[in-house]
């Protein structure tokens, strides 16, 4: 699938779940699954060196702009950090 701006968020999601061992019919099945779930530091450190250049090819952001704009989808979908 070529990621574009309109799947991105559905792409960036379906890396996060897929790095704790999951996918998306835990949204379906449990409606607290951000909280339900976790990854350890060392994943979010990989989620976020895949998805921050990710986000600045799509959107053609600088560093800063695409760093800003993962913060805010981890609040929105992300699931809690270990330790």
């Amino acid at each position: 699938m070529k990621v574009n701006r309109q799947n991105i968020a559905e792409v960036l999601l379906d890396k996060q779940l897929e790095m704790i061992g999951k996918d998306r019919s835990i949204l379906v099945s449990d409606d607290r699954w951000k909280f339900n779930n976790t990854m350890t530091r060392e994943q979010l450190f990989e989620f976020k060196k895949y998805a921050i250049p990710l986000l600045q090819k799509v959107f053609k952001f600088n560093r800063l702009k695409a760093e800003t704009t993962f913060e805010s989808f981890r609040q929105l979908f992300g699931v809690r950090i270990k330790g």
